[in-house]
């Protein structure tokens, strides 16, 4: 992912977001707050030409040294474009770059009526390992109000980390 790809990653984002299922998130931040937030080495998109169909990039979960081995994915793909199995390449190579880059384990937190996510995760080794209930309150479209469960999902590298 380079910058000038912002708009576009930006757009597909607020795709998800309109769903109601994608994430507690209200609206796509600026730039800078995105940026700030995700490790930089660990962006990727899916093109066609000059157009993105996906992204996926990851958070740090803590900054302390013990997790540096620990990091939270995101992954959007463009709605025109679901379904065609983009999502699994896209996680396919973010899982090879984090466990070249020695990140052990991925995680995410993705809302029980999300059934595709669900399910591409559960495609590449993926386990649920919990449901938080109730976690948040939705704050937009027809769901505001809503209290929502997420179903905590992780994958352990049978590459690296643990002995």
């Amino acid at each position: 992912m380079k910058p000038e790809d912002w708009e576009q990653v930006r757009s597909i984002y607020r795709e998800g977001i309109s769903t109601g299922n994608s994430t507690f998130e209200a609206d796509v931040p600026d730039w800078d707050k995105w940026n700030s937030a995700h490790l930089s080495e660990h962006r990727l998109v899916v093109r066609a030409g000059n157009s993105v169909l996906a992204w996926a990039a990851l958070s740090p979960v803590s900054t302390r040294c013990v997790y540096s081995g620990v990091a939270e994915l995101s992954l959007y793909v463009a709605a025109e474009h679901r379904g065609r199995g983009i999502g699994s390449v896209l996680l396919e190579a973010i899982i090879s770059s984090t466990e070249k880059a020695g990140i052990w384990t991925l995680q995410g937190g993705i809302f029980p009526e999300n059934a595709p996510s669900l399910r591409l995760v559960g495609k590449h080794g993926f386990k649920q390992i919990g449901r938080r209930e109730k976690m948040g309150k939705m704050t937009y479209g027809e769901l505001a109000g809503t209290w929502r469960d997420v179903i905590l999902v992780e994958r352990r590298s049978i590459v690296i980390g643990i002995d």
